[in-house]
């Protein structure tokens, strides 16, 4: 126990030493964007980032090369997020960015450090444009909640797919029992009846810890994307957070339906530990994940955080255009 208490100061710690202040306005260079766990979307001329941060940080930019700070979403922590999550208090996690039938959707993560005492929450908005009179953020509250003692999952790290029917899916989860997939309502605010639930990747897990410690297996940050005849579901490995220490990875496995089963290059399912490497650390990066896959203009890219060796281990953005090899995503070459 004094082991795990000492962990969860120490990586307390590390976070709060690489976080930085960033006033509104504030521009960076992509490799110098402050950022953790980004996803992107574009609106007419401009892109719009979003990521882990007080409010939910947002960013935009007009050619995907320097990023302006915006406003977050929340200026105050969701009420029903602070009564569901003791401790939480505005820091949220891991957001996911959608458009669907005129209306843009965001997932976002709130949680206790290290434990699966975790909700996905769900916040809508006609426009990204601040300046738009239509612009204004709605909290439709808690979509999911994962409890200690009772699930073997962790509801964070939300991403939203749309199956080739049109029928809404979402995606998240960390360490536990991995990766799960559970079929939304129509408003996309819930999980749908009859409900369906998935585990579509998971990595071995030590069987004695009990069931409040995350453990090992360390796999988290899903996203799904589909093209052509196939979905790919990228998830990470390893670990981050821990600055230089971090050893994150990019792991990638496709699938014929949205369901499953996703398996790797080798054929080795992810629900049975698989996945095959995207992009990893190195000298320059220390770690790199969190990805989320996007499109602009028949270019597909992976939007990811990397821990920046030059820099002490802090995160910042990475970008980096696909190529698809054999129907497998190629990146950094």
């Amino acid at each position: 126990m004094k082991r795990n208490i000492l962990l969860l100061c120490f990586l307390l710690s590390q976070a709060a030493g690489f976080a930085q202040r960033v006033d509104e306005g504030t521009v960076f260079p992509t490799r110098q964007t402050p950022v953790h766990d980004p996803v992107l979307i574009r609106q007419d001329s401009l892109y719009y980032l979003f990521c882990t941060g007080f409010g939910i940080t947002v960013y935009s930019s007009k050619d995907l090369l320097s990023w302006r700070r915006e406003k977050p979403v929340f200026h105050r922590a969701p009420e029903w997020a602070v009564k569901a999550i003791p401790g939480y208090r505005g820091h949220t996690w891991a957001p996911d960015i959608s458009y669907h039938n005129g209306t843009y959707y965001l997932f976002y993560s709130v949680s206790a450090f290290g434990k699966n005492t975790s909700c996905i929450g769900v916040a809508t908005n006609k426009t990204l444009d601040a300046t738009s009179k239509d612009f204004k953020w709605v909290d439709h509250g808690k979509v999911i909640q994962s409890v200690p003692g009772r699930d073997l999952w962790n509801a964070i790290d939300p991403n939203l797919i749309m199956d080739e029917q049109g029928a809404p899916w979402l995606v998240f989860g960390s360490f536990w029992q991995g990766i799960k997939l559970v079929r939304l309502n129509a408003d996309l605010t819930a999980v749908a009846s009859p409900e369906e639930w998935y585990t579509v990747a998971s990595r071995a897990r030590n069987p004695i810890l009990p069931d409040t410690v995350a453990g090992d297996g360390a796999i988290e940050g899903p996203f799904i994307f589909r093209k052509d005849h196939y979905y790919y579901l990228f998830v990470s490995f390893d670990y981050c957070c821990r600055g230089e220490k971090s050893t994150y990875k990019v792991m990638v496995g496709r699938s014929t339906q949205v369901q499953g089963p996703y398996v790797d290059r080798d054929g080795v399912p992810m629900n049975l530990s698989g996945g095959s490497l995207v992009i990893e650390g190195n000298k320059e990066w220390n770690g790199v994940g969190h990805s989320a896959t996007v499109s602009f203009d028949g270019v597909d890219y992976l939007v990811f955080h990397g821990y920046d060796a030059a820099d002490g281990g802090r995160s910042k953005l990475r970008m980096e255009k696909i190529s698809w090899v054999n129907g497998w995503p190629v990146v950094g070459k």
